[in-house]
Order: structure tokens, then sequence, then C-alpha cells
């Protein structure tokens, strides 16, 4: 089953909170872009479970690269691409991921969150999550791209942003109006994926204790 967070658009991270009344204006916006990825096909060719998950190299905020089959030799890895931390429901998502992690770490696997954003927004992001979680830093959108977890936001979407407060070359270091699809993945040792979850859907995310299930299969 997967989560759904009523949280409003905010630039800015804040402290971590309880849901909050949404703006209805953004759950029309989201519905819409919704509707046009749907007909677009947006995060069909994404990996699915059962099949080999692509090796990559990023680097994590601190600047070190790391590999996904160097993260998975000694056990299964939970990999979740988010957003970033300026999205509410991503944050909404990394507290949860940090309330689990306790079951987590006995199921003895590691946590690992993909953001593109970059410097101190990734440490914001790391400091977020703390133990719980490796963060790596996705570039450009370059390995959520080659997986088929990005997509264009449209020109609208990007001015209803940019009139909200949100400044998308802050975040990304280019307006060029890509945005990642959540998604949270058990990959194990080998690189097979157990567990798959892709939604164009942002508001919907992967919750920690279906994850938790497909660890114990």
């Amino acid at each position: 089953m997967a989560m759904d967070h009523g949280d409003p658009l905010a630039a800015v991270p804040g402290p971590r909170t309880g849901p909050v009344v949404v703006d209805p204006i953004w759950h029309v916006r989201a519905d819409q872009l919704v509707s046009r990825l749907q007909t677009l096909g947006c995060g069909r060719k994404a990996p699915a479970a059962g099949q080999i998950f692509p090796d990559f190299v990023l680097p994590d905020w601190r600047g070190r690269l790391t590999s996904l089959a160097d993260m998975c030799r000694d056990g299964p890895v939970v990999l979740s691409f988010h957003r970033g931390l300026w999205c509410p429901w991503c944050r909404a998502e990394l507290d949860s991921w940090q309330d689990a992690w306790p079951d987590l770490r006995q199921s003895g696997c590691r946590l690992v969150v993909v953001t593109p954003e970059t410097g101190a927004l990734a440490a914001a992001m790391a400091a977020r999550v703390g133990e719980a979680a490796h963060v790596l830093c996705d570039v450009d959108f370059g390995v959520s791209t080659a997986l088929g977890l990005t997509y264009f936001m449209g020109h609208d979407l990007m001015r209803a942003y940019t009139e909200d407060g949100l400044d998308l070359v802050l975040h990304y270091g280019a307006a060029s109006g890509i945005l990642p699809i959540p998604a949270t993945f058990v990959i194990e040792v080998g690189r097979r994926v157990r567990f798959a979850h892709v939604d164009i859907d942002f508001r919907r995310r992967a919750d920690p204790a279906a994850v938790l299930a497909a660890l114990r299969l």
C-alpha cells in the first residue's frame, strides 16, 4: 500500500512536522500533471521486480563516488529516489524512513536516498535522515533519466513553482524543467530487484511496512 501525504508546497525545508492541510490548487495541478504523464507512459520503463538493476556510480553528499554494486555486495539495499527537500512529500517520506530505520537495520539492509540536489542542500538531506540513510547526488538527473525516472514538468507548472517562490536553479543548478519520478526499490545482492514502487503521482510513496515485508521474503 502506498502512502499519500497531504502537505502543501514549501520551498524551505522545515522541522519535522505532521501532515497539514494542502492548498487545493496544488492537488488540481498534480492531477493534471499525472493525467499527462499517464498518457505519455512515463515511468513504465523503470526497473521492475525480478529484473537486474543497472549498476551506476554517483557521488555522495560529501563528493565521494559510490557504486550500487559495492553498496549491495554484503546485503540488500533499499534505494529511494527523491525530488529534494523542497518537496513536502519527499520530506514526509524521509521521516517515515527514519521512523522505520531500526527495523531496516535489523533486517541487515542499507537505505540509500538519491536526490538531484547537491552541495548544502544534499548535506541538509543527510542531516535530516542522520544515520538512517546514505545520500547520493544524481547530478543533472543522469542516473534517474537512464532508468526512465524523469519527465518534463511543462512550462505552466514551472511558472507556478516560480510564482510560489521555488527557485529550481538553486535546487538543481538549472531550470531545465526536469523532475525525477519518486521511486523505491529493494535490491538484493547481485542487483536483482525484489520490490519496486514507481508512481508518477508524487503524492503516493512506498510504505516502509511493504518494504519491510519484502525484505522478510
